[in-house]
């Protein structure tokens, strides 16, 4: 059972006073709720221990992977593959960011991985600043919430210089046009690198030019002039540039193995991110106390959860009877995708009955918790709800 705590003060007052007011738009409040789960300090670091060992166990997973070139289960497309390999072989390619959905962690129920956002995590601003801005415009201790996120970032990205010394910290952020949530996400990613010593600009995807043996450019409106950015962080999917623009994809590779530049997150997270990694995992830790029952088959005698490779925000996600009659299902764009099964499992519900799915960010190491509130499945309709320590 999911307990709540409602909170009077919403958090735009802090938000305006630390400076971020302009996190206040429409795209991000709606998310919050005035309501906190409240989650004893056991539970927490429970949250805290799970992700950190997730991590390392994917790390395994994926090196199982590339061992064995399991580039077509996995639905590697082929344009990726070699920079994949670049990537994973050189720490200088640093990850800097993603977010573990987990089921269970409260009233005693065992916490299991549900995925890894590996590549283009969002909730950023919601798990970072306006939980705890929720929080103290209540007059509460920031000690009360399991939220290291901004911080943990900001060491994050120092670190990607520290690894990258002989490059110019000059740091490119680009999204797709039309996405705010994307661009709000990028915001605060972007403070956090500046924080840390960064350059930081902005630029959409359609507006950033690549050469192979220069780099990457964006044009400055004032002068015409193209700029050169060393780092670039795309909050656009891999596998968008590796199925729909390959030439990109060669471009990129080519620009790395070049040294131009250092993009972030690296695209070896693509193996993280592949729902067919929740398949191996199941089957190099089996009964693994983290993990669910997952297969390239309909779970027989199983509830299961079918999920496609690469699918967004509970898009495509069909909850399948024993029988394999549909319990309930999730339109999308993602269906010509391979899929795995994932058994399924209950999330925690309030008593309205309302389901809640978990957000452990890592960031270097895990750093932060928040809930997504919605149906059987979650999905982009979900609200954010932040939570106490109690």
């Amino acid at each position: 059972m999911i307990n709540t705590r409602y909170l009077n003060n919403s958090p735009e007052v802090q938000l305006r006073n630390v400076g971020w007011d302009w996190m206040l738009g429409a795209d991000t409040l709606p998310y919050l709720t005035n309501e906190a789960v409240t989650v004893k300090t056991y539970e927490a670091d429970a949250y805290y221990n799970a992700a950190n060992e997730l991590y390392e166990i994917y790390a395994e997973a994926a090196q199982h992977a590339i061992d064995r070139n399991l580039w077509k289960e996995m639905g590697i497309p082929e344009s990726l593959i070699e920079l994949i390999k670049l990537t994973w072989e050189d720490d200088r390619h640093w990850h800097i960011y993603g977010r573990f959905d987990l089921a269970g962690g409260v009233s005693r129920e065992p916490i299991k991985l549900i995925e890894f956002n590996a590549d283009t995590a969002t909730c950023i601003p919601e798990t970072a600043v306006v939980q705890w801005a929720h929080l103290k415009a209540n007059h509460m201790d920031e000690s009360k919430q399991f939220n290291n996120v901004y911080e943990a970032l900001k060491e994050q990205f120092a670190e990607l210089r520290r690894r990258n010394m002989h490059l110019t910290p000059t740091l490119l952020f680009s999204t797709m046009r039309d996405a705010p949530e994307d661009d709000t996400n990028v915001a605060v990613l972007g403070e956090a690198a500046r924080e840390a010593g960064f350059d930081v600009e902005f630029s959409y995807m359609d507006e950033v030019e690549f050469t192979a043996t220069e780099g990457i450019f964006k044009q400055n409106p004032k002068n015409g002039k193209f700029e050169q950015f060393d780092f670039w962080f795309k909050l656009v999917p891999w596998e968008y540039i590796g199925y729909d623009e390959p030439e990109l994809a060669e471009l990129l590779t080519k620009i790395v193995k070049n040294g131009k530049a250092v993009i972030i997150n690296p695209a070896y997270t693509l193996l993280f991110q592949s729902k067919y990694i929740l398949k191996l995992l199941w089957d190099l830790y089996p009964n693994h106390p983290l993990l669910l029952p997952t297969t390239a088959q309909p779970l027989p005698n199983k509830v299961s959860v079918e999920k496609v490779l690469f699918g967004r925000e509970g898009a495509n996600v069909r909850i399948l009877e024993t029988n394999g009659t549909v319990i309930t299902a999730a339109e999308g764009d993602y269906g010509d995708y391979e899929k795995i099964y994932q058994e399924y499992v209950e999330f925690p519900r309030d008593a309205l009955g309302q389901r809640y799915q978990a957000g452990v960010f890592w960031a270097g190491d895990a750093c932060g918790l928040g809930y997504r509130r919605g149906g059987k499945i979650i999905d982009n309709t979900a609200q954010f709800v932040g939570h106490l320590v109690e």
